[in-house]
């Protein structure tokens, strides 16, 4: 960071860089990628347009997302697309700035969550609670007819001393839970390698083991947004072979541990980036093993500092996988032969 820092400055002080609006200006190499640029934007967008606008293309879009970073995946595993520090020039000395416990990264001290609810408790205690529930009647009535403004009763909410979760779940008991597109259902297949092509050979062996075939469960608990490497692990168990539950982004462990139940799944995998690590999968486990299901094995990936990987393996998590785990097929053989591991199905090894 120092070094950026020391860089960006000497560029600004040390030098005339900055007299000059636009240092490229005259350039055919710059004006031909910016015209190469111009007219890649334009035709996606005619496609866009094709398919009914922006709000009707979400899902179109969506997929086109997954499956261009699938792609990119791909060539950085097989080494066709370079990554400084991750496949290429991976010798380095140790951060300072990762020094410690840590690894660098703030906790919030949980004495602070503890405070937040307190305060909404006290709030909510110090209310007119007659007055805030007329007014989230009002604005229930206002969400039901196509025709009415919801701004007005949300105004009266707000000023009632309605929570913003109130406002929410009233809305949400009109309109329903909008859930987006992931993109992973509608990808198209993968292209092949020998790396996935031994994969599925390893997958078709160990479903054959069991009676049916491998299924996992890719959950984002808590409210990370942060959807790439959940969806590419979906998307590469789904080639594989796998039978593949991705419900996307922003899910409770209770909705999580439902739905390993339900779908019978043999692993779940759990991707957070948002830093709640120690909290939401904790509550995974507990949940998963209040609704039966405590012996199916969980799988972590995620932003992870090395004391909280290890409090996580204590704690139950199967295994955990961090950035400098990029090689997404060895993650799925590593999967594989947890399933194998936890329920003794014969499979020769790959």
């Amino acid at each position: 960071q120092q070094w950026s820092l020391r860089i960006q400055q000497i560029l600004a002080e040390e030098t005339d860089l900055l007299e000059y609006p636009d240092i490229f200006e005259g350039s055919e190499v710059m004006e031909g990628l910016v015209a190469e640029l111009v007219e890649d934007a334009r035709a996606e967008m005619d496609v866009v347009d094709e398919r009914g606008g922006a709000v009707a293309a979400v899902s179109y879009m969506k997929t086109s997302l997954v499956e261009s970073h699938r792609d990119r995946v791909g060539r950085i595993e097989r080494g066709e697309q370079k990554v400084i520090g991750q496949n290429s020039f991976t010798e380095h000395e140790p951060s300072p700035l990762q020094e410690g416990e840590d690894g660098g990264i703030m906790t919030v001290d949980p004495d602070v969550e503890q405070g937040q609810i307190d305060a909404v408790r006290e709030w909510r205690s110090q209310r007119e609670q007659a007055a805030v529930d007329s007014a989230l009647d009002e604005l229930r009535a206002a969400a039901s007819d196509p025709d009415a403004n919801v701004m007005p009763p949300t105004l009266a909410a707000a000023k009632a001393g309605a929570t913003t979760g109130e406002w929410a779940g009233v809305l949400r008991e009109v309109f329903g839970e909008y859930r987006a597109p992931t993109g992973v259902d509608n990808a198209a297949a993968a292209r092949d390698d020998d790396a996935l092509t031994g994969l599925r050979e390893r997958v078709e062996e160990v479903s054959e083991a069991l009676g049916r075939r491998i299924k996992i469960l890719v959950g984002k608990p808590g409210l990370d947004g942060h959807s790439n490497g959940a969806e590419q692990i979906a998307v590469r168990a789904r080639d594989a072979g796998m039978d593949v539950v991705y419900e996307g982004i922003r899910l409770t462990p209770a909705r999580i541990a439902a739905a390993a139940v339900q779908e019978g799944v043999h692993v779940v995998g759990l991707s957070i980036l948002s830093g709640s690590h120690a909290e939401l999968i904790p509550s995974v486990l507990e949940e998963l093993s209040d609704a039966g299901a405590g012996d199916v094995p969980v799988v972590v990936g995620g932003i992870i500092p090395p004391a909280d990987e290890r409090a996580l393996l204590a704690a139950g998590v199967a295994r955990v996988y961090t950035p400098k785990d990029f090689e997404v097929s060895k993650i799925m053989g590593d999967i594989v032969d947890l399933v194998v591991e936890r329920h003794g199905a014969a499979a020769a090894p790959a």
